[in-house]
């Protein structure tokens, strides 16, 4: 495993490294859902959640769904349905041991994102699963999120990424497939083709909620 020779260890080694933050910078964090993040919530697609257990161990698991599938409840509740998926329930095990959770909020042609932190709660309310439900599919739960800190972030990621430009997207040559990564890391004896066969009947079940 790689060691570096150079390590920061300490706030004041680090601050030296940038400069000081524009008036701006600090003071565009607020801690509830205005009319700007509100209308931001409402485009949003493409959402990524970041949760800790109890131990500290990360995760971050993405969301995404039509524009419009987070609801805005008050301005310091939101409300993120679950959809069928892997079954690992990763950010719902970690809220239930530590209930604090970030997330970066993606908007299609947008450069910038919209970063959110607080704490979250798992809920079942019939009134929550009602609202979320998408072409007849009701979700089993949702997650719950108290807003203590909402803001916009610059979009120079993603214009260094080009993402939202087709032309200057990468080749995908030699990547490997999805089933091929799921054979190799879970040492399935499966052959390639049973697997693909069983996520056919996975994306034919997805393709129901689009």
């Amino acid at each position: 495993m790689y060691q570096t020779d150079k390590p920061v260890t300490s706030l004041p080694e680090l601050e030296k490294l940038f400069h000081e933050m524009h008036p701006s910078q600090v003071n565009k964090v607020i801690d509830h859902i205005d009319q700007h993040i509100r209308l931001w919530i409402s485009k949003t697609t493409f959402v990524s959640i970041a949760s800790s257990d109890a131990r500290g161990n990360l995760d971050v698991s993405p969301k995404g769904d039509p524009a419009g599938f987070i609801k805005v409840l008050d301005e310091k509740t939101l409300v993120i349905p679950d959809r069928i998926g892997n079954q690992r329930a990763d950010t719902f095990r970690n809220v239930l041991e530590h209930p604090k959770v970030g997330m970066m909020l993606v908007v299609p042609k947008r450069k910038e994102v919209v970063r959110i932190n607080g704490q979250a709660e798992i809920a079942q309310d019939d009134a929550l699963l009602d609202m979320t439900t998408m072409n007849g599919h009701r979700p089993d739960l949702v997650l719950l999120v108290r807003v203590e800190e909402a803001f916009f972030h610059c979009g120079k990621s993603m214009i260094r990424s080009a993402m939202w430009q087709r032309e200057k997207w990468g080749s995908l040559e030699g990547l490997p497939s999805y089933v091929q990564a799921l054979k190799d890391h879970g040492n399935m004896d499966m052959p390639l083709e049973g697997i693909e066969a069983a996520l056919r009947i996975v994306r034919k079940t997805l393709r129901q909620f689009m």
